[in-house]
């Protein structure tokens, strides 16, 4: 079991119990173990099974946890999730995913109707009986409503990351299967949206049929939906992620590249546009339709070039202009992973990150990085431990004597400033000054109407020191919508007084997403990619910010942290 499924259960944990008004300390203690688990670098199912070592010497994990955690590892499960589980409808951890209830208003809900499923709490919101309950009323009856419908669109979809690992661990298996040449991820996987709902796996070689043989007899296919000569289809892994697997001759890989790439949209305009040349493509190859000869398929280029198109990079392919702009050679330089030079948004112990400075610099150095920003919380969000305005000050000290004294790469002194309700941020002004890079970013509040939530984002973007404004739309994926707020307007802003919008890398927000992004690069903006890492493990979530801002049509120059340290620096101390 992977440490972000633990971390999963011991958070659902911590949920019901909530629900069910257990101790205040309990609870904090699971979601304590939770981020600690989730943040480790090892395996902790390996350290559980070997005898030498203790899962209690992980920062965060006590002798009681250390047993939940046993329990996970042999079941699946806990006795406490179990219990909690029986007590509950089974729909209880489905309810702790609409937003606008939270554990306490589940458990009212519970108490007074005894609902067990989302239908039902659908059917309490349109019969308007939630606004009879304590603290509970007409808007919030609309905004179940709204939730309930995004969370059905969402049911059976999958974080990127989540899908990715899988194709990893598949990957590598089906590479040491004899006569398996290539084994390649295609559909939405291939393309990075945000989500998936499935994956799609390629495989080509002399002898890749037996990779399907060894895909339905791996041990964490749950359920096999399908055999055939070509093709094997299954549930993978605890939470049922439908794998395709394909084999594909050498001659026909190319073409079913493109094919099982997509997006449907920008394919149908593809094979539009082939026959209208007199050409038909489909998953084998590109075909003359007078005397069905190929043309092209044995690689994806040859496809586009056939078709009087530059290759287009997956990212791109969503019939968002990019095949107009292919023809017209104006596909933009799609900035690359190897062109950051380093990353403004991280988190020490200082606050709720599970390192400190020293380690997270090293992470970085050993990633090729030139810099860092640390931006530890501020003082708003107090179970983080969030800095005042004494402590910022000297941290931004601290700061300049570690860079006097050298650590092999240069550190930024930062801070993520909570933006109030009203919209001015956490700390005073002048402390502010006294850093490098001041992220400002919502926590709080985030259930305002779009006007006010606009007009505190614009109040926000006055303060003189604010360089950054930190994952905008506050969305968790799968799990919160981006709070509403005229986002045109916001950026206008944001580009008259010179700050920048950032692209959290974090899997879980992956905010701003690619079609904002899209719309804020024609309007001017600049972007920040930082993965708002709380671990040095983080830092590898990097990727996932690069990806989402290469679907924005994003190149190098559109990034300040391209920029080589001496003009990061320049570039900060000028806005």
């Amino acid at each position: 079991m992977e440490n972000q499924e633990i971390a999963r259960l011991l958070l659902e944990t911590a949920d019901l119990m909530e629900i069910a008004g257990e101790d205040s300390f309990r609870i904090r203690s699971y979601r304590n173990g939770a981020t600690a688990v989730e943040g480790y670098p090892e395996r902790i199912e390996d350290i559980l099974r070997d005898p030498q070592r203790k899962v209690t010497d992980i920062p965060g994990i006590g002798k009681g946890l250390a047993g939940v955690l046993a329990e996970i590892a042999d079941h699946g499960s806990c006795e406490r999730r179990d219990l909690l589980l029986e007590k509950f409808p089974p729909t209880a951890l489905e309810f702790l995913k609409i937003q606008g209830l939270g554990p306490k208003g589940i458990a009212l809900i519970f108490e007074h109707y005894h609902t067990s499923t989302i239908d039902d709490l659908e059917r309490l919101c349109r019969e308007q009986k939630l606004r009879v309950l304590p603290r509970m009323g007409a808007k919030l009856e609309e905004k179940v409503l709204r939730s309930i419908s995004q969370y059905r669109q969402r049911t059976g979809r999958y974080l990127l990351s989540y899908a990715e690992g899988i194709a990893e661990e598949l990957t590598s298996v089906f590479r040491e299967v004899p006569g398996v040449e290539a084994v390649t991820p295609a559909g939405s996987l291939r393309r990075g949206r945000e989500t998936v709902g499935d994956l799609d796996l390629l495989v080509t070689g002399p002898h890749a049929t037996a990779a399907l043989d060894r895909f339905i007899r791996y041990p964490k296919v749950d359920e096999v939906l399908g055999r055939g000569e070509n093709k094997a289809s299954a549930k993978v892994g605890r939470d049922g992620l439908q794998v395709d697997v394909r084999v594909l001759p050498k001659e026909s890989f190319g073409a079913a590249m493109q094919y099982f790439t997509g997006s449907k949209d920008h394919n149908v305009a593809i094979r539009t546009r082939a026959v209208k040349m007199g050409l038909k493509l489909s998953e084998y190859g590109l075909y003359r339709v007078e005397d069905e000869a190929q043309v092209a398929g044995e690689t994806e280029s040859g496809v586009y070039e056939m078709l009087g198109l530059r290759w287009i990079p997956p990212e791109l392919r969503e019939n968002g202009g990019e095949i107009e702009a292919s023809e017209e050679g104006r596909l933009p330089e799609l900035v690359e992973l190897k062109q950051i030079r380093g990353d403004l948004h991280m988190h020490t112990v200082e606050t709720d990150g599970r390192a400190t400075l020293q380690e997270m610099a090293a992470a970085a150095r050993e990633r090729g990085y030139e810099y860092i920003a640390i931006t530890d919380h501020s003082k708003a969000l107090a179970m983080a431990n969030g800095l005042d305005e004494a402590r910022a000050v000297a941290f931004a000290k601290q700061v300049r004597e570690i860079n006097r004294d050298g650590l092999g790469i240069r550190i930024f002194s930062g801070l993520e400033c909570d933006i109030l309700r009203d919209g001015t941020l956490d700390l005073a002004n002048d402390a502010l000054a006294e850093l490098d890079v001041v992220i400002g970013s919502v926590h709080s509040h985030m259930n305002l109407e779009a006007a006010e939530m606009t007009d505190r984002l614009l109040r926000a973007l006055e303060c003189p020191s604010l360089k950054i404004l930190g994952h905008p739309t506050g969305r968790i994926l799968l799990h919160r919508d981006p709070f509403p707020f005229d986002f045109e307007r916001v950026v206008e802003e944001a580009v008259r007084r010179g700050v920048w919008l950032e692209i959290n890398s974090y899997p879980e927000r992956l905010d701003l997403n690619a079609a904002m992004i899209h719309t804020a690069k024609a309007m001017g903006a600049k972007f920040t990619i930082s993965t708002d890492s709380h671990h040095p493990s983080h830092l590898g979530f990097m990727r996932y910010g690069v990806i989402t801002a290469r679907r924005g049509w994003l190149g190098p120059d559109d990034i300040l942290n391209t920029l080589p340290a001496d003009r990061l620096a320049a570039a900060l101390h000028k806005s």
